[in-house]
């Protein structure tokens, strides 16, 4: 592990080139790893592990996601069991399942956490909030994390493209003294680009901070009101939409990606640069009280409590569905069906 200095901040960084796959798959050679839950990190996780030649078993529940799994290769009595037999088998349990399935699912799970084995999850939300979630691990196995900082489809394509993603790692529980190394060689053989050190605290206070702010909850405050803005003002749809989103996505993004905001604002005509200098201190005035007032709230754990009373509540997935559908079917979001079918990749 390495020291590296982001900004006068020292932080602690694992990468593949320091220790590679064959490290990792030595250290886990005498483990069974059981992914449970097939939804949205499973497959990633587990597919990646499995081409890594580790020891992977699944565990999930009969129904869809049983089916896809057996569609992605696992066999079902021997790679792909049910949640109870998977965890008995296991020595690595990994707990991939949502935040609500965690906290139904536990009472299943906990039985089979005996002496030395160890407790992987890809958030902190659990872990963290266990007086609200009812998570509370033996005092005798690991309890370690591994957070991917993206999708469960994104863990899955930048492995098969050979790169990686980037994920934290930490470690609440080293029971076994072997903790530590067993993190970091399921970071690798998950395929992580590079691993970052954090605490389960850190980890689930900034992630739900990202996912309200900046990654999806603020893109699409700060979105839909300039689209409203310019469509009030008597701009079209595709024109609002284009200033809007398109450019941003297909142009900005790449750039500030690539080399930093500084160089996305030098490769812009000087009337852009000059606005965009002029405008990025009204806007972070106006939004940095509410991102501290978001953070406060996740800090509390008042939106974890919201989230589980919402997740648990027997009419959300109706409900979920009902807000996505008004998402999908606003004006911004239909016309963005229509720009992206005009995109030079779907003319040819």
């Amino acid at each position: 592990m390495a020291k590296l200095n982001f900004g006068g901040v020292e932080e602690t960084v694992v990468t593949r080139g320091e220790f590679p796959v064959e490290k990792a798959r030595e250290i886990l050679k005498d483990e069974t790893i059981a992914v449970i839950g097939y939804g949205v990190q499973g497959p990633g996780q587990g597919l990646n592990l499995r081409d890594n030649g580790f020891n992977v078993i699944v565990g999930q529940r009969q129904g869809k996601t049983f089916e896809k799994a057996i569609a992605d290769g696992w066999k079902p009595g021997e790679t792909l069991f049910s949640i109870e037999e998977a965890c008995a088998k296991a020595t690595i349990i990994l707990c991939l399942l949502s935040d609500a399935a965690v906290i139904s699912v536990w009472p299943t799970i906990k039985p089979h956490l005996t002496q030395g084995k160890a407790l992987y999850f890809s958030h902190g939300f659990a872990i963290n909030w266990n007086d609200r979630t009812g998570v509370v691990p033996p005092k005798d196995i690991d309890v370690i994390m591994v957070a991917p900082k993206g999708s469960g489809a994104t863990v899955r394509s930048l492995f098969l493209e050979g790169r990686g993603i980037n994920s934290s790692f930490a470690v609440y529980q080293d029971y076994t003294g072997r903790a530590l190394e067993r993190t970091i060689a399921l970071g690798i053989g998950i395929g992580s680009g590079y691993l970052f050190e954090t605490t389960f605290e850190r980890e689930a206070v900034s992630d739900l901070t990202g996912e309200r702010g900046s990654l999806m909850g603020a893109i699409q405050g700060l979105l839909l009101a300039q689209y409203e803005v310019l469509r009030e003002n008597g701009h079209t749809p595709s024109e609002a939409f284009n200033e809007t989103v398109e450019e941003l996505t297909q142009s900005l993004m790449p750039l500030f990606a690539a080399k930093g905001m500084d160089w996305m604002y030098a490769n812009c005509s000087t009337t852009a640069q000059r606005g965009a200098l002029d405008w990025m201190g009204p806007f972070h005035d106006a939004i940095k009280p509410v991102v501290q007032k978001l953070y406060a709230s996740v800090k509390s754990g008042e939106e974890a409590q919201r989230s589980i009373d919402s997740n648990s509540a027997p009419d959300y997935r109706d409900r979920l569905n009902e807000e996505l559908r008004q998402l999908r079917e606003s004006e911004l979001w239909r016309t963005a069906v229509t720009v992206r079918q005009l995109r030079p990749e779907n003319n040819k």
